[in-house]
């Protein structure tokens, strides 16, 4: 074969083209063009337009799902979030509401405290304070129990008065409480007197007709008797200090057809719901005994005089 018939240009895989440097000086101005160009005739701004809208399908679709996963757990941490605040504001409502009953209860307290104290101040009746414990458990009695008995020297009978006037009496006394039966038991009579006649009368307990107050019985139906008139204890019973407050006169009824008026009375002491009382020695267990009369001597028969 002759050699003027040889191909001598190289075989494709032995063909690079220009090198590698070549390309990298190329390539690098292109770039740089391309940026001084879009930074200054914002050249490729369209193609940059065409490119995002062509790509937005798969940009959303792959951002989507991690939206919405992110955005449920942010649902559900919201809501668990919000619902332990609901709590806690409903906690601090109840606590707030707790303290404001406590302040109003423990403001009551004070005044009752603050009245029996000036009222022990006017008593020179020796008299000691006591705390009701609970009220007693006959529906059909209106009855307190305290926590002072005989070891406190509480005896039965004696007066028990709250800041505003008589409230009852003490009916049995224990060793450690009493029972305190109260004004308006339909088995209590107080002597009373009214401050505005000096007339005496006698209150007697009456749950069953007016709301449960008192009742001046056997009074004359043209007695002097006027809604409004206080009565105070009389002290002729030998229980009550004369001059407590008792009731005022809340009701007269006058009758044709009867000798007596019926006239009720509203109890000045709080008899609902009392809280701290004085109890009071009983008058009679004040007064002094009588000393012994001196014995007198019969003189003897036949005895010279």
């Amino acid at each position: 074969m002759p050699l003027g018939t040889l191909d001598r240009t190289p075989p494709p895989f032995f063909n690079q083209g220009p090198s590698a440097l070549t390309k990298l000086i190329f390539f690098s101005a292109l770039a740089l063009f391309l940026m001084v160009a879009d930074a200054r005739f914002a050249l490729m701004r369209p193609l940059r337009a065409g490119l995002a809208t062509a790509l937005y399908p798969v940009q959303w679709a792959v951002i989507e799902p991690i939206r919405l996963v992110l955005g449920g757990s942010a649902y559900f941490s919201s809501q668990a979030n919000l619902q332990a605040k609901a709590d806690a504001a409903q906690r601090l409502l109840t606590t707030q509401s707790v303290r404001a009953g406590l302040v109003e209860q423990l403001t009551l307290e004070n005044t009752r405290l603050r009245q029996l104290l000036e009222l022990r101040a006017h008593i020179t009746t020796p008299a000691q304070s006591a705390e009701v414990l609970y009220d007693a458990a006959d529906p059909y009695t209106h009855k307190v129990v305290i926590d002072k008995g005989t070891t406190h020297g509480v005896v039965a009978g004696s007066p028990v008065l709250d800041g505003l006037g008589v409230l009852g009496q003490v009916t049995r006394a224990y060793p450690m409480v009493s029972e305190v039966t109260l004004l308006i038991d339909r088995d209590q009579a107080i002597p009373v007197l009214n401050t505005r006649t000096g007339a005496r009368s006698v209150a007697y307990g009456d749950p069953a007709s007016y709301g449960g107050q008192l009742e001046l019985r056997f009074m004359a139906g043209n007695s002097d008797v006027q809604i409004g008139d206080v009565l105070t204890t009389s002290g002729v019973d030998g229980v009550y200090p004369l001059g407590l407050q008792v009731a005022k006169i809340a009701k007269i009824e006058r009758r044709a057809d009867s000798a007596f008026a019926r006239i009720y009375c509203t109890p000045v002491a709080q008899v609902a719901g009392p809280q701290h009382v004085l109890v009071l020695q009983p008058v009679a267990s004040q007064i002094p005994d009588m000393p012994p009369a001196p014995e007198v001597v019969a003189p003897k028969k036949g005895a010279k005089k």
